[in-house]
This record gives C-alpha cells, structure tokens and sequence, in this order.
C-alpha cells in the first residue's frame, strides 16, 4: 500500500509531471512576455536597461529549452515522491526568477537599471541554484544520459554557476551585459548541439 502512494508507473507519473511542468513554465513565459509587453505599452515609464533585457531573453530561451529537455524524464520507470517534488521545485525556481525580473510594480524605482540592481544579488544567487540544479536533473534521469552529455557539460555548469556568484557583487553594467550575452550563446550552442530533435536522450 505505502509503495503504491510514493511511487507511479512510467506513463502516469510522466504525464503527470509534464502537467505540472507545462504549467509552471507557461507562467514563467507568460510573466517574461508581459513584462517585454510593457515596453512597448509604456516607452516613456518602462526604460529599457540592456543587461536586464539581455538577462530576460536568456530567461526565454531557458525556460522553452527547459520543458523540452525535461521530455527525457520519460526514460524514468518509476516515479517516486521526491522526484517529482525535486522537478516542480525545480520549475518553480524558473518561475520565481522570471518574477525577479519584472515585478508586479515599480513605482518605488526610478527604471529597470535601478530596480535590477537592487535585486541582483537574488538574482544571480538564483540563477547560480540553477545552473547547479540542472546537473542533479539530469543525473536523475539516469548515469547513461548523464555520461551522453559529456565532459564539458559540467564545466559549463559549474562555470556558470561561479559567474554568477561572481556578479552577485558588480554593478558593472557592461559586466551584467557581457555574462548575460555569453549565456545566452552558451545556452543556444547547447541547444544547437544537443537537443534538435525531441526524442528520448
């Protein structure tokens, strides 16, 4: 009876996460969305700050990749309670930095330069958890998928993570720019290389 609650055949519990997932993910993307929205209602009231741009696109490019990569949750045979709190918590986290970059009011900042920068350390410190959580993900989908991605995927992680440690403590704006550039170059030459065809890993 106990193993029948913690854990859900291959098909059931795979459908059911990639309900959840979708879910979550069409927030984070709604949010982004919205939020890219406004500049274009309000030009004048919600000035665009590159590295804040930059980040948000990357954000975009993240969230659509991270549902389709979590397509190879598939390979799991049986679900059990923690997996499935460990990818909503991890979908939830994408949900909260998207919110990090458009909050629901601004009145208290003078643009985006100045609100980014007041929440950068959460920001980065988020982001950080991020880059760090996908190895996890990716190991819970089996030695076999984790080894297919090759010596140079941690060392992207852990590289990514450590940057944005890193810019957690400049307010260089070209800093913020730079980093969120290469990750967005980072994250469309994995996609380029590793995920062009949905299909099991």
């Amino acid at each position: 009876m106990a193993d029948a609650i913690t854990q859900v055949g291959d098909v059931q519990g795979f459908f059911h996460v990639r309900v959840v997932i979708g879910l979550v993910t069409g927030l984070s993307v709604t949010r982004l969305l919205n939020g890219l929205a406004r500049f274009v209602q309000h030009p004048s009231r919600a000035l665009i700050y590159p590295p804040h741009l930059a980040w948000t696109f990357f954000l975009l490019i993240f969230v659509t990749h991270f549902w389709w990569f979590e397509f190879g949750l598939s390979v799991i045979g049986r679900w059990e309670y923690s997996e499935y709190v460990f990818v909503t918590t991890y979908a939830a986290l994408i949900f909260f930095v998207s919110t990090l970059l458009f909050p629901d009011k601004m009145e208290d900042y003078s643009g985006f330069a100045e609100y980014f920068h007041s929440r950068q350390q959460w920001f980065y410190g988020l982001l950080a958890v991020l880059f760090l959580i996908d190895l996890i993900d990716s190991a819970i989908k089996g030695s076999g998928h984790l080894l297919s991605l090759g010596r140079f995927y941690p060392v992207r992680q852990f590289g990514l993570a450590g940057l944005s440690v890193c810019a957690m403590f400049i307010r260089n704006p070209r800093v913020h720019l730079a980093f969120a550039c290469l990750a967005i170059l980072a994250e469309i030459a994995w996609i380029a290389a590793r995920f062009d065809v949905l299909s099991h890993p």
